[in-house]
């Protein structure tokens, strides 16, 4: 089986759950900025959960299908039409040979994903299917999708008529609080600058994307130091570090930014603070505008919302098995 890219969307790429443990020579996990809806889609179409699935921000693509499979769609809520006629998201649904699927104007969230029973079947890199844009490598020739591209489908039966109940469906607020662990670099902030921080509402730029997600707000302040040799004259420098992914950056003092699934693993920017990874599927769902506050939590914290996204997921695989 194969599918047609008819029209790529915007920036659509195929991502599966990432290629960790490469990061210390320089190569990003990637993976599904938003794990768990990729995971959802995986599990209604019958997917293990690391098959190749396509991620679309902002738009959706445009799609037709060489033979009769199962699809679903989860993630950012856009209106989706097979053929012109409505579908369900969060639930799987056949097509036949020769079917459409498109989609409407994005309603909420950021970032849509779809899957396919079998999985978008594209060669292992480093272990992985996805697709580092910035490398040139994995996914579908190391690029976004294009029209006129075909992808070829691994085998899978599928079942349609499975959905994502009610009580298990993210929803995509415009205001969000991402919670952060401060380090390791905080020290270089005044106590007015984490106040400041902490205390502000952060609206997400149109800078935004698989590397970085740019903020704009309040300016911050910086403890006054003769620079280190090695780092630059920029209050927000450092001698070079690395990142974890998720990281808090503040360039110049403003605009801080989150370091996402494609980010560099290491540079000359103090990180104050880095969002816990159970909030980076957060952050994925975000359009630019979205207003965003940090909040300090403590390793604990951050452990135990580890655990919570971990136990989330393995109810979503739960739930809809027995369907």
């Amino acid at each position: 089986m194969s599918i047609e890219v008819i029209e790529p969307g915007l920036a659509s790429t195929i991502q599966d759950l990432g290629r960790p443990g490469y990061y210390n020579v320089g190569i990003p996990p990637s993976g599904s900025a938003d794990s768990n809806a990729a995971a959802a889609a995986n599990f209604l179409v019958g997917n293990r959960v690391e098959a190749a699935v396509i991620e679309s921000p902002y738009m959706g693509p445009s799609l037709r299908f060489s033979k009769q499979s199962v699809v679903a769609v989860t993630g950012a809520m856009m209106p989706v039409q097979l053929n012109g006629e409505p579908q369900a998201q969060w639930e799987s649904f056949s097509v036949n040979s020769g079917d459409e699927l498109t989609f409407g104007l994005l309603q909420s969230g950021a970032r849509l994903y779809i899957a396919v029973a079998g999985g978008i079947d594209v060669p292992l890199v480093l272990g992985s299917r996805s697709t580092y844009t910035v490398g040139g490598f994995g996914g579908f020739e190391g690029r976004a999708l294009r029209r006129g591209d075909i992808l070829s489908v691994g085998r899978g039966a599928g079942t349609p008529g499975r959905y994502v109940p009610d009580s298990l469906r993210p929803t995509y607020s415009r205001d969000v609080v991402l919670r952060a662990v401060l380090g390791l670099y905080d020290y270089r902030l005044t106590e007015t600058g984490k106040r400041t921080l902490l205390g502000s509402e952060w609206t997400m730029s149109p800078v935004a994307d698989r590397m970085g997600f740019r903020y704009s707000g309040p300016p911050l302040d910086w403890v006054e130091r003769v620079q280190p040799f090695g780092a630059g004259s920029d209050p927000s420098n450092i001698v070079d570090a690395g990142y974890p992914i998720g990281s808090i950056q503040v360039p110049g003092g403003v605009e801080p930014i989150v370091l996402h699934r494609d980010a560099v693993s290491g540079g000359g920017y103090a990180m104050v603070g880095t969002v816990v990874s159970a909030d980076l599927n957060v952050v994925a769902q975000c359009a630019p505008g979205a207003r965003t506050r940090f909040e300090a939590v403590d390793i604990e914290a951050a452990l135990h919302a580890r655990a919570q996204s971990k136990a989330y997921r393995h109810q979503l695989h739960e739930m809809i098995a027995g369907r």
